[in-house]
């Protein structure tokens, strides 16, 4: 999906970002991190969308299938309801930068549901052909293509790299029979080994795109625009290692000509050492949720000062310690413990960051809306919570070096500038 002043195909436009558009042009890589957002709400897309029009940013939603999904996801969108919601709000905005929409971890098991049910892998291979099909009919403009899971294989002995790259070829092979079905230009891809493998990854790494690119030239299907690699991070950790990070995205380039991917860049020490170490992409998403939570928990301090209590706090609890999925966080020597059991500050965090798979129930709809009316003379609540997102995504187009952006794009491709 592209606004109006974006009129290059989505692969063209990320080799641009790749080629041309470096503020050094004597070392290699991108001097730009392209962000890459999580729509875990409707609040959440719609601070992006406005950040990225104020920045005159490039944006990417990297929308996961717990997210959304044939059956609407914890957000309620299908991908067909999530485009149309984007390209509501884009003419709404008046929106002239590009916007693109993205699948995360698209993969056998990547969706709870899959392991839930305990679907065998080619029951689960079945749902992720289904999905990435929907993602492509809704005009999805990047794949990411994620076959690192096997249910019930120890994290210490991850999917061998031969196996990863054949069935990371059957995904690109259904999505892009997808594609041409649905009649769609290029579509991007995203693919790489699952982002920490352990003391060998390095090797891991450049196995898994040294093997892709052998394979991928016995055929007709594109080479990826992105490649995840471990760069050091993790959720709930800030720790960044661009002398990695540099390693991994000359091995994707080398390789494969593609951008390095980071994932898990919420809350990240130093975001600014992304575009200076070559990452072309960076993922954000529970940390906005986070700040989202936190929003309200503010607009609740002052409910509270005007004698009031629409009982968010404990709605939003009940809600995500009901979910279960907050036991995914949990660190290993947690295991086994009863939410109440945890630490105060633990048990915050959890539910801050489990918020996103919450905000729809209709509990936590029910308590929010009556928040918003018992402050709503002293504060426009929608408004702060907007400003509150709003703010946390300009940092990251700031250190990102993603502010007008999109202009020099445009300025480039009137031009004939590469």
């Amino acid at each position: 999906m592209q606004a109006a002043a974006a009129d290059a195909a989505p692969v063209a436009y990320l080799g641009r970002l790749l080629r041309g558009l470096l503020d050094d042009p004597a070392r290699p890589g991108p001097r730009h991190t392209l962000l890459a957002v999580c729509p875990n709400s409707e609040a959440v897309a719609r601070a992006a969308l406005h950040a990225a029009q104020d920045a005159r940013a490039p944006l990417l939603f990297a929308a996961t299938l717990n997210q959304v999904d044939r059956d609407g996801g914890y957000t309620g969108w299908t991908p067909r309801a999530f485009a149309a919601f984007v390209d509501a709000e884009a003419e709404r905005l008046g929106l002239d930068v590009p916007v693109f929409l993205g699948l995360d971890h698209g993969g056998p098991w990547k969706k709870d549901a899959h392991v839930q049910n305990e679907l065998d892998y080619d029951a689960a291979l079945a749902e992720t052909k289904q999905s990435l099909t929907a993602c492509v009919e809704a005009g999805y403009d990047l794949l990411h293509l994620d076959p690192t899971a096997d249910l019930g294989r120890p994290a210490a002995a991850p999917v061998p790299v031969d196996r990863l790259v054949e069935r990371t070829l059957a995904l690109m092979r259904h999505a892009e029979e997808a594609r041409r079905a649905a009649g769609r230009g290029p579509v991007a891809y995203e693919v790489g080994v699952e982002e920490t493998d352990g003391p060998d990854s390095r090797t891991r790494f450049r196995s898994f795109c040294t093997r892709l690119a052998e394979a991928l030239d016995s055929t007709s299907l594109p080479r990826p625009s992105f490649v995840v690699g471990d760069v050091g991070t993790a959720l709930a950790s800030p720790a960044f290692d661009p002398d990695r990070a540099r390693w991994l995205a000359a091995e994707a380039q080398q390789h494969l000509g593609a951008l390095l991917k980071g994932h898990y860049t919420d809350d990240v020490a130093a975001p600014e050492q992304y575009p200076l170490s070559g990452v072309g992409g960076a993922n954000v998403g529970p940390g906005l949720s986070a700040v989202e939570a936190d929003a309200l928990r503010e607009l609740e301090a002052l409910e509270q000062r005007l004698g009031h209590d629409a009982g968010l706090r404990d709605a939003l609890r009940t809600a995500v310690v009901e979910s279960g999925r907050w036991r995914k966080w949990l660190r290993p020597e947690e295991e086994g413990t009863a939410f109440a059991e945890l630490p105060d500050e633990r048990q915050r965090w959890l539910v801050d960051t489990g918020s996103r798979y919450v905000w729809t129930a209709p509990a936590v709809r029910q308590a929010r809306g009556a928040l918003y009316e018992n402050v709503s003379a002293y504060r426009d609540p929608d408004a702060y919570v907007q400003w509150r997102l709003q703010t946390a995504i300009h940092r990251y187009l700031h250190v990102f070096n993603l502010v007008g952006l999109a202009d020099r794009l445009a300025e480039a491709a009137s031009t004939g500038v590469p």
